[in-house]
């Protein structure tokens, strides 16, 4: 009797779990850390991202799909809506690394950070494909590279998220619109975006780890498996962290800022170029 029972609840247990996509739950259990201090920031990635999914990936399949000019408009009007609504985080692990190079945030708050966004990502993937199939749209597609081109694709990675980082840099901290500030900044971000895409094509580009490998676990015909292969992670994870973190030493050279709290012996060159002007 008392089997059965258990054979019951064994049962039900492996349903809710396969209900899941893989790492939700270690998502979640990563952004309680310190007492939930950070709960706010982990809840914050987590809509942020799902907002992004849904407004920009529907840019060229439910939105604009005969038309390259509305769908680089609808793309941008996501980035904007997507970051006002998400309330203006990172939704990019290599962009959470950079700043927490920069010690822009502290390292348990960049883990909790890029946590929140797998989680989101883990979510949006299969959430926006059942929308699809529901109301018969074009499926969301993703990220994706042939292993034989491996070193561009890393290259291509490595550049685009380089090029990305010093877009929000100059953006953000470097130049001030007045009062439109947010609205010009966040348009001419997304339009960076689009253009980094059609520059960087070799692996999308994801210029996103989280996009990539959240992509995988539901998109490229697998059920809900992490990728095996360490290429993809090569490509997807190392290239675009390492290319956040270059950027960042590059900023820090020219605004005078540490990396990882330690300061860079060159520059600032912001500093030098204000005393000659």
């Amino acid at each position: 009797m008392v089997k059965d029972h258990v054979a019951t609840i064994s049962s039900v247990f492996d349903d809710i779990l396969n209900f899941f996509p893989p790492g939700i739950v270690l998502s979640v259990a990563a952004g309680c850390v310190e007492h939930r201090k950070y709960w706010n920031v982990y809840v914050k990635e987590f809509v942020g991202t799902m907002l992004m999914v849904g407004f920009t990936f529907s840019a060229g399949k439910w939105i604009g799909q005969d038309s390259w000019i509305v769908a680089w408009a609808i793309h941008a009007v996501g980035v904007v809506l997507a970051d006002y609504f998400g309330g203006g985080q990172m939704v990019n692990p290599a962009v959470t690394v950079s700043m927490w190079s920069l010690g822009k945030c502290n390292y348990t708050e960049c883990f909790v950070r890029i946590a929140g966004q797998m989680g989101g990502g883990l979510v949006a993937f299969p959430l926006f494909h059942a929308i699809s199939n529901q109301f018969q749209l074009t499926p969301f597609g993703g990220p994706e590279f042939k292993k034989e081109n491996d070193v561009e694709a890393f290259l291509s990675e490595f550049t685009a998220t380089f090029f990305l980082m010093w877009a929000i840099y100059l953006l953000n901290w470097e130049m001030n619109f007045g009062d439109y500030h947010y609205i010009i900044k966040q348009t001419l971000t997304a339009f960076a975006i689009r253009a980094l895409i059609e520059l960087f094509p070799v692996a999308g580009p994801a210029m996103n780890p989280m996009l990539a490998t959240a992509w995988y676990v539901f998109g490229v015909g697998t059920t809900y498996e992490y990728p095996d292969d360490n290429i993809h992670y090569f490509v997807y994870w190392v290239a675009p962290i390492l290319g956040g973190i270059f950027a960042a030493v590059t900023y820090a050279i020219y605004n005078g800022d540490q990396i990882f709290g330690i300061k860079v012996p060159v520059g600032p060159l912001k500093g030098k170029k204000d005393k000659k002007d």
